[in-house]
């Protein structure tokens, strides 16, 4: 997979939507001084763009299907670039909210159909690893990427991340041109037959709990630089070096739950939610210590993202003959869960009831998710069929 460079390119376009879409939660309060708005009123930027992909990736899916892959792709970077722009260029909180809803609009059908694409590049018995590899990218533009957009939104100023990314997404649409072969679009992917795989009860148990397992990563995470300042009294230099910290917990944890997805799909997803559960409890209790905050930080970005690659494959594996909506749709379950946390979070903050509590509801989100996948009728099979 490390010479696969179509697999390389998909992974590029990962971290550039990686970074456009978690760097705003890194400087937020910038952006909300910048705006002249309060800090939950800034949040419901990231609430837009969750719900712009969720509302995004079935139009684009079902209005492109007749493009190839390839041409599909390099216009999905496109309108990534766009967006980038436009918000580099915003000077009001209306035009920062068209900004993100247009950039939204390429993430859902960018990974839902490059996920198809990755499985495709490699034998059937390695697609949830050629996935989790396509999704290193998001990984990495955590380590990498969102943490020097923060430096740059908290110190220069919050327009500048988004010049950058804008012209990272220039290199996107010249990758994917050059490295990706000319993958024709599915012989048998019409609307309604995507449409009728979508509706069926796997399929919607799987983007169900898609939809659960992201809104427990997202009710913290959101919130994670006010979390860190007021709770855990820190410096700008330790929230940076935590957002490090958890892009590498990332990183770990979408290496893993791709190689253990390779076995056992549900397997996978009831450690990772359990851990969770777990992590996000102990995060309530010791958020005011910072050497604590720093190993739980690592921990749950590798819970977080270990669900990653399982989630994806399941709703493929249940959706095997019509892919690539259900794929884009899952990619619009998992920015569901990013709005449904983000406005759980924002409101345990204006009720007054503290950031322990903001934990606290993601962990409580995360156990519903395990209680969901325990009692789900139907388990995915063990490890894909081989051709």
């Amino acid at each position: 997979m490390k010479r696969n460079a179509g697999l390389m390119a998909l992974s590029l376009g990962a971290f550039g939507i990686g970074v456009t879409e978690f760097a705003p939660m890194g400087f937020l309060p910038s952006i909300a001084t910048g705006l002249g708005v309060s800090i939950p009123a800034a949040g419901l930027l990231i609430s837009a763009y969750a719900m712009g992909v969720v509302v995004g990736a079935p139009i684009m899916t079902l209005t492109t299907g007749r493009l190839s892959r390839r041409t599909l792709l390099v216009i999905l970077a496109g309108i990534f670039t766009l967006g980038n722009l436009m918000a580099a260029l915003s000077d009001s909180y209306a035009m920062m909210l068209v900004a993100r809803v247009v950039t939204s609009f390429n993430h859902g059908a960018f990974f839902g159909v490059g996920s198809v694409v990755a499985a495709s590049l490699v034998p059937p018995e390695r697609k949830a690893g050629a996935v989790s590899t396509m999704f290193m990218g998001l990984t990495i533009a955590n380590v990498v990427g969102v943490p020097l957009a923060t430096w740059a939104g908290e110190s220069l100023d919050w327009h500048t991340p988004f010049w950058a990314i804008a012209a990272l997404g220039l290199a996107m649409m010249i990758a994917l041109r050059v490295s990706l072969p000319e993958l024709p679009a599915h012989p048998d992917g019409h609307v309604l037959t995507e449409l009728r795989v979508l509706g069926r009860g796997k399929v919607l148990a799987a983007l169900a709990l898609t939809t659960v397992g992201s809104s427990a990563m997202f009710t913290v995470f959101t919130y994670i630089t006010p979390i860190l300042r007021d709770a855990t009294h820190a410096s700008l230099g330790f929230i940076t070096a935590m957002l490090v910290t958890y892009g590498l917990g990332l990183t770990v944890g979408n290496w893993l739950g791709g190689k253990f997805a390779d076995r056992s799909v549900d397997r996978t997803l009831m450690v990772a939610l359990a851990a969770l559960t777990v992590i996000l409890v102990g995060f309530a209790l010791l958020m005011p210590f910072a050497v604590p905050t720093a190993l739980i930080v690592f921990l749950w970005g590798v819970a977080s993202f270990a669900l990653v690659a399982p989630l994806q494959v399941r709703v493929m594996t249940a959706a095997a003959d019509a892919p690539h909506l259900a794929s884009s749709v899952n990619i619009g379950a998992f920015n569901m869960g990013n709005a449904l946390g983000a406005a759980l979070g924002g409101a345990v903050i204006s009720l007054g009831l503290g950031y322990p509590v903001i934990a606290l509801a993601g962990a409580t989100t995360s156990a519903l998710g395990l209680i969901g996948l325990l009692a789900s009728p139907g388990k995915s099979s063990p490890r894909p069929a081989r051709a």
